[in-house]
This record gives structure tokens, C-alpha cells and sequence, in this order.
């Protein structure tokens, strides 16, 4: 599996990193600082699934998705941030997110929300 992860903080990309392995994911990991980093990289190599900041300089999180859902791209895509209120996580699940996991987090609660978006 490849996996890009998107944070302007590359510290929190290296938590991220590190839970997923911790989670027993041994992917093939990219970064980007920022959504449109992360629409770049995808354009140019599809990943199997975008792990994704909500806030961001440049192009938000949820700027990022829907704009990779206007080029077509289907690539499934989850939220990892640190607001999880019921109208983010409505407003993350109308543009097309498969879930959103909100910080602090834990292998076990990935392990728990990535599961069902792999079967």
C-alpha cells in the first residue's frame, strides 16, 4: 500500500508516520506540506490512500479533497486532525471522506477506522 500524508507540520507527519506503523502498517510513505502539494503529488502518483490535515496554509484539507474530486480522483481519503466537532466530520463526509480520526489518536483507533476502509 502507498500512503500520503499531508501536514504543514512535519512533526505531526512524523506522529502520523509512526502510529501507522505502530498500527502494523508498513506502507510506502509520502509527504506533502500542504493540499496543494498533496493534489500535485497525486496527479503525478496516484497513492492508495491520502491521510490528510484539515487545516493548511496554502489549500485546506477539505479544499484538497474536493478538488480531487473535481479532477476525478476517487483515491480514498481520511482526515487526521485535531478538530473533530459532528459538522467537520458532516462536512468532511459530504466532499467524499471515508472517515476522520481526530488528534489526540492512537494505533489502535486507526487500526480501528482504516480496517473497514480496506475490506
Amino acid at each position: 500500500m502507498r500512503v500520503l500524508v499531508v501536514d504543514d507540520s512535519r512533526v505531526m507527519r512524523q506522529i502520523v508516520i509512526r502510529t501507522l506503523r505502530q498500527a502494523g502498517y508498513d506502507w510506502d510513505v509520502r509527504e506533502a506540506s500542504n493540499g496543494a502539494e498533496g493534489l500535485a503529488a497525486v496527479q503525478s502518483d496516484e497513492p492508495d490512500v491520502v491521510l490528510s490535515d484539515w487545516n493548511m496554509p496554502e489549500m485546506t484539507g477539505i479544499e484538497f479533497l474536493k478538488s480531487l474530486r473535481a479532477a476525478g480522483f476517487g483515491t480514498p481519503f481520511g482526515f487526521v486532525t485535531s478538530e473533530g466537532s459532528p459538522q467537520m466530520r458532516e462536512q468532511a463526509e459530504a466532499a467524499g471522506a471515508l472517515f476522520l480520526i481526530a488528534k489526540p489518536f492512537t494505533a489502535e483507533g486507526f487500526r480501528d477506522v482504516i480496517e473497514p476502509v480496506l475490506a
